[in-house]
C-alpha cells in the first residue's frame, strides 16, 4: 500500500509578509504572543489524512493565534493499515525536526489510532520534548468490538473470532490487529501482539525501564473520550479502561498496567499530570471538529 510523503500541513501567522503596514511595537507584541504558544503536532487516525483536520486548525488559530500547527501527512487513508511500529518510525522521523526547532517543547494532539502511534514515539524517543500529550478518542487499552470499521475491514469476521486472524504473523501486519485485545483470549494477545502488548510491557520487554523513563518526560497526559463514540470499544479504552473476561469494564485505576505502573500511568497520576475529559454525545469521527470538545478538553492544554 502506498504511503504519503513526509510532509505536513502547517498554519501560523505573523507580521512578516503581512499585507498591512503594522507599527513595529505592534509587530513586537504579536511576535511575543506567538512565541508564548508551543508548536502543536497532530497525528491522524485510521483512514484519515491531514485534510480532515481543518476545523481543528481553525479552533487553534482562533484561541492561540499564530501557533505553528503541523498535521503530519504520512500513512494516509489505506496506508494507515500498515504496522504500527512502521508508522511510529515514520512519524517520529517527520516530527523530530519540529521538536529540535522548539526549545520550549511542543504539544501532541493524537487522534484515534494516532494516539497509539504517539505513545510509541514518546516511549522510544529519549530526548523528546512533548509537553502535553492529548490523546483524542484513542484505543489506548486496545479494541474489541463489532464496529462498522471491523465489518469493512474484515467482513468475514466478528469480534469473537477475529483473534484467529489477528493473533498470527499475517494479522500483525495490519495496524488494527496490533491493538486488538480479545479479553477471552488473553494469553494469545499477550504472546502475539507485536505492538500494544509490548508497549504496555504485558510480556517481558527489555526496554521497559527506558521506555517508561522516556514516556514520563511528558508534562501532561490528557485522555479524552465519551460513551457515544460508537467506534472505540469499549469507549473507556480511551481512558485506559478495558473489559475483563466477562466483558465488564474495569476502569484504569484497577488495571494491572496502572497498579504496577509499568509505563508510568500511576506516576503521572500521582504527579497530578493525568487528566481525563469525558463528553457524551460525540461520535468518533467528530472529536476533532467539535468546538465543545476543543474548548472543554483541549484548549487549556495548548499553552
Amino acid at each position: 500500500m502506498p504511503e504519503s510523503g513526509p510532509s505536513s500541513r502547517r498554519s501560523g501567522r505573523g507580521c512578516r509578509g503581512s499585507p498591512w503596514m503594522l507599527p513595529p511595537l505592534v509587530c513586537a507584541w504579536l511576535a511575543a504572543a506567538v512565541a508564548a504558544y508551543r508548536p502543536v503536532v497532530v497525528v491522524h487516525g485510521l483512514f484519515d489524512s491531514s485534510s480532515d483536520f481543518d476545523n481543528l486548525l481553525r479552533f487553534i488559530d482562533a484561541s492561540h493565534p499564530g501557533t505553528n500547527v503541523s498535521v503530519i501527512d504520512l500513512f494516509d487513508r489505506s496506508a494507515s493499515l500498515q504496522p504500527l511500529w512502521k508508522q511510529v518510525e515514520g512519524f517520529r522521523d517527520a516530527i523530530y525536526p519540529i521538536m529540535q526547532e522548539a526549545p520550549d517543547g511542543i504539544h501532541f494532539i493524537c487522534y484515534s489510532q494516532g494516539g497509539l502511534v504517539c505513545r510509541g514515539i514518546l516511549s522510544t524517543l529519549p530526548d523528546h520534548n512533548v509537553h502535553s500529550f492529548i490523546s483524542l478518542s484513542s484505543p489506548q487499552a486496545g479494541q474489541y468490538g463489532d464496529t462498522d470499521y471491523l465489518k469493512y475491514l474484515f467482513p468475514q469476521f466478528v469480534k469473537s473470532n477475529l483473534y484467529h486472524l489477528c493473533y498470527t504473523s499475517v494479522g500483525q501486519r495490519v495496524s488494527i490487529c496490533n491493538y486488538w485485545n480479545d479479553p477471552h483470549h488473553r494469553d494469545m494477545y499477550v504472546n502475539s501482539s507485536d505492538f500494544l502488548a509490548v508497549l504496555n510491557s504485558e510480556r517481558p520487554n527489555s526496554n521497559a525501564t527506558v521506555w517508561k523513563k522516556n514516556f514520563l518526560r511528558i508534562k501532561k497526559l490528557v485522555l479524552i473520550g465519551g460513551p457515544d463514540d460508537g467506534v472505540i470499544t469499549p469507549w473507556e479504552s480511551s481512558l485506559f479502561g478495558f473489559y475483563d473476561d466477562n466483558e465488564t469494564v474495569v476502569e484504569m485505576k484497577h488495571q494491572d498496567v496502572y497498579l504496577r505502573d509499568v509505563f508510568g500511568l500511576k506516576t503521572l497520576d500521582s504527579r497530578g499530570d493525568l487528566v481525563t475529559c469525558v463528553l457524551p454525545g460525540v461520535q468518533h469521527t467528530k472529536w476533532h471538529s467539535n468546538d465543545t470538545v476543543y474548548t472543554s478538553c483541549i484548549e487549556k492544554w495548548l499553552r
